[in-house]
Parts: structure tokens; C-alpha cells; sequence
């Protein structure tokens, strides 16, 4: 069925750049949905799962979207505190190619987004994809409480939402090795370093938007090209941002 509900951190080589799933890019919550967001949803297809729209921009069999029910029932099984808590703070779950991130909230379409890649990776196990999921909607909640995701507060959020998927993880059978990576970055977190910074998100979201060309087959030289205009792009876009912002009633 076709989606209709349409509108509505690099580190060094340790676990922590995959269990800082929402840490990639912050949502401002009073934005509206971007264009190409409300394209791709339209195109998306989804069922409802307890009120929650679960959907996915593969083609079928769709095993990416499986794979997320899958997880959303070991959440239901296994500690029901939690999913009612996805149920509550969150309108959708939707697999997607994501450039700079395994998976992240979006305000505007009060949605848990998942990278696909990271869904299907072979290494990807269920509890992961559960406990991303446990992480995003811990993002929904805060941002309903009013915590904006500002540059200052970022550490401090992404703690919040990493301790949640540890109390989740605890109750999960052989969870050992999992809850030892969040745990490792949980610590992390809580160290001086400048990941959360706007400049470290900027780069990996260019870094991501590379790597996500290439993973669609985009030719090197259609990637050059992009990388060389992109910077004149945002420059004139602050320019007119810098320009309306001194403009005056008559």
C-alpha cells in the first residue's frame, strides 16, 4: 500500500560512530518536512503495525521493512514499557537511504528513520536495529518535553537516549557484547571532544552525501562536480538568509 500519511557521530575506529545513531544531523522541530522527504514518503510503502506506520522505500519483497518489524516485536516481547513508549512518541519507523547516519528522528515527520544499508547489513543484528529504534523515540520524547537538540546540549541528550537503550538491552537474552558497545560509548560521551560541534556535523553529513551518491552508482565525475558546487550553494543560501534577515515591515 502506498504511503498516504504524508505530511504531518567521523571518530576513531570504535563502536561509538554506529551507536551514535541520532547524533548525525539535528531536526528543528517547528521546521516543516522537506520536499524531497514528502516525495519519498508518498512513494514509500507501509502497513500499520499497533498504530504505527512502519514502511520502506525498497522495492519488494521489501526485507528491510521485515527486518524492522522483526525488531519492533522483539521490543513488544521483551519489555513493553518501551514499545508503548515508541507508540506514544513516534508516528512512523521508515527504512530509507540515509547519507550521514544509521538512523535518526525527524521532527517534522515525527519518524524513526533507518539507513537501509545499516537494516540489511548482514552484521546488523536484530537487538541493534531494536535498540536504534529505543534511541530515536527517546529523541521524540525530549523534544516534546521542549529539549532542543542545540550544539551545547548534544552530549548530554545523546546520554539520555543511550542510557534508555541500555535499561532496554538489559532485559534482552545474550545481550552482553551489545550492551558493552552502548556502555563504551555512554563514557564516551561524557568526554571533552568536539563531535557534537555544528562544523564535525557539517563534515560528516559531506562525507555521508559522498558516500551515499556512490552507494546509488553515481559516476566520480557527477561527484566532483557536486562537491566543487556545493559550497557556492550554501554560501549564496546564507547570503539570502543574512539578507532577509535585515529586512523591514514598510
Amino acid at each position: 500500500m502506498v504511503a498516504k500519511r504524508g505530511v504531518g557521530l567521523v571518530m576513531t575506529k570504535v563502536e561509538t560512530q554506529r551507536d551514535l545513531r541520532g547524533a548525525a544531523i539535528a531536526r528543528r522541530p517547528n521546521r516543516k518536512p522537506q520536499a524531497i522527504d514528502r516525495l519519498d514518503l508518498w512513494l514509500s510503502k507501509g502497513k500499520e503495525v499497533d498504530g504505527l506506520w512502519v514502511g520502506t522505500t525498497e522495492d519488494k519483497p521489501h526485507p528491510g521493512q521485515c527486518r524492522v518489524q522483526d525488531a519492533l516485536n522483539l521490543i513488544k516481547q521483551y519489555n513493553s514499557v518501551h514499545y508503548s513508549r515508541i507508540i506514544r512518541n513516534l508516528e512512523r519507523v521508515w527504512v530509507r537511504l540515509l547519507p550521514y547516519s544509521s538512523a535518526r528522528y525527524d521532527g517534522p515527520l515525527s519518524a524513526c528513520m533507518l539507513d537501509v544499508r545499516f537494516v540489511l547489513r548482514e552484521t546488523t543484528t536484530l537487538e541493534e536495529i531494536a535498540s536504534a529504534i529505543v534511541h530515536e523515540a527517546t529523541h521524540a520524547k525530549l523534544e516534546r518535553w521542549g529539549i532542543s537538540y542545540d550544539e551545547k546540549a548534544r552530549a548530554r541528550i545523546e546520554a539520555v537516549c543511550l542510557r534508555r537503550e541500555l535499561d532496554f538491552v538489559a532485559k534482552l537474552p545474550n545481550s552482553e557484547p551489545l550492551r558493552g558497545r552502548i556502555a563504551r560509548t555512554l563514557e564516551w560521551c561524557a568526554g571533552d571532544h568536539d563531535y557534537f560541534s555544528n562544523v564535525s556535523f557539517q563534515q560528516r553529513e559531506h562525507k555521508g552525501n559522498v558516500e551515499a551518491l556512490r552507494y546509488l552508482g553515481t559516476p566520480d565525475w557527477i561527484i566532483r562536480f557536486i562537491i566543487r558546487t556545493l559550497p557556492v550553494v550554501f554560501a549564496v543560501r546564507r547570503l539570502i538568509r543574512r539578507l532577509a534577515g535585515r529586512q523591514r515591515p514598510a
